[in-house]
This record gives structure tokens, sequence and C-alpha cells, in this order.
């Protein structure tokens, strides 16, 4: 059988299925060459080393946000544009939530550029689509500085929550010990069942929701 040739984004691509499955830890040139039955030598053709290739996949990600089906509406607002974008990277952070922190850890292309919107393409696609929606050049550019704010602590949260390296208590010793650890701290203890509850798609509907009344306000004035 003949091996088909290798490309740059194959490379990439691999690196992100990599991390997802086993984290930005183990990733390293020979085992992702495994991975890919080359060795490790092949990948230097494509990307100059690890720290390059970890850059190559957060560009990856942000760059594939423009293939998400909400980013191929034509919104009929600014308020709509917001949530189409919004959206479109939760899905993203969701489906690769070990390799999104890297959109923090990873220099971006410019130091104006903020994560999770950090590539120059998307800041252009933002900030000209809010001035189309009649943005003033200094509201368009406040907005995106408060988006990604809104974005990358609400999105990091998420996947944080879902770190599957972490080893889960057995269910029948979890509230033992939770009952042990906390009972120093009896308000704590009694309000624990509702502090693990999970509402973080209403949450993060709220919270966009309450940015872009800020938002809307903020253009009144």
């Amino acid at each position: 059988m003949v091996r088909q040739r290798l490309h740059r984004r194959d490379v990439v691509q691999a690196a992100i299925a990599f991390i997802d499955e086993y984290g930005v830890q183990a990733l390293t040139m020979r085992r992702l060459g495994a991975s890919l039955d080359v060795e490790a030598m092949a990948l230097y053709r494509h990307v100059p080393g690890r720290e390059e290739l970890l850059s190559a996949a957060v560009s990856e990600l942000i760059d594939n946000l423009f293939d998400d089906d909400l980013m191929q509406e034509t919104p009929s607002s600014w308020e709509r544009y917001l949530q189409c974008v919004a959206h479109a990277t939760r899905r993203m952070a969701l489906k690769h939530p070990k390799v999104f922190p890297l959109m923090i850890s990873q220099p971006p292309e410019a130091p104006w550029l903020r994560p999770p919107l950090r590539s120059i393409r998307w800041v252009e696609h933002f900030l000209f689509s809010l001035n189309h929606y009649g943005f003033s050049d200094n509201h368009a550019v406040a907005s995106y500085k408060a988006f990604t704010s809104f974005l990358l602590g609400d999105l990091l949260l998420q996947v944080s929550a879902m770190d599957s390296d972490a080893t889960p208590i057995p269910a029948d010793t979890r509230e033992e010990q939770d009952d042990e650890d906390l009972e120093d701290f009896p308000t704590v203890q009694r309000l624990q069942s509702k502090l693990a509850q999970n509402h973080s798609d209403r949450e993060f509907s709220d919270g966009l929701d309450d940015l872009i009344e800020r938002i809307r306000t903020s253009l009144a004035i």
C-alpha cells in the first residue's frame, strides 16, 4: 500500500486530536509521529518544533470557527452577530477542552490581540462587522475587549470543569469526605448541593445577554 504524502495541516489536525485524547503534557513529536505512523523527524519538515505545533493547533481551531454553521448566517443585527460568534466559540471550547487553555499560553500574532478571538483575521472580521452595524471605531474596539473578556472567563471555567484527567472520588465515599472537610464551614456545607449544580448553558446565555445590554447602553452615551 502506498502511503499518502503528509501535509502540514495533517500534522496540525493530528496534534489537536492527540491533545483531545491525551492532554497537552503528553504531546511530543515522537508520540505524534507514532500516531501518524511516521518518524518524528518527518514532522519537522512541516513544523519547527513542539511549541510551534501548539501555536499552529490554536490557529487552526480559531480559523475553523469561520466554518461553524452559525457563522454562515447573515445576522440581522449586531446583537445576533455577537450571539453567533459567542456560541460558535463555545462549541469549539467544549469540543476541545484540553486545547482551549492554549489560547492563553501561546503567543498571539500581535500583543494587542485578545484570546479567544486572537487572530488578525478574526479581529478584522469582528471590527468590520460592528462598523457595518453602525458602531464607531471606539465602540467597536471597546466591544471587542469586553466580548473577549467575557468569553475567555466563562469558557475557561467551563472547560476546567470538564477536566477528564482528574480521578473521580468514589460516589459512596464522596459525601462522607465532603462533610468531614466542611465541618468548619457550615454555610458552604449547607449550600454545597446548590454550588455543585451545573447551569452552564443558562449562565452563559444570561451572561451574554447582560454583556449585550451593557454594550447597548454604551452606544446611547
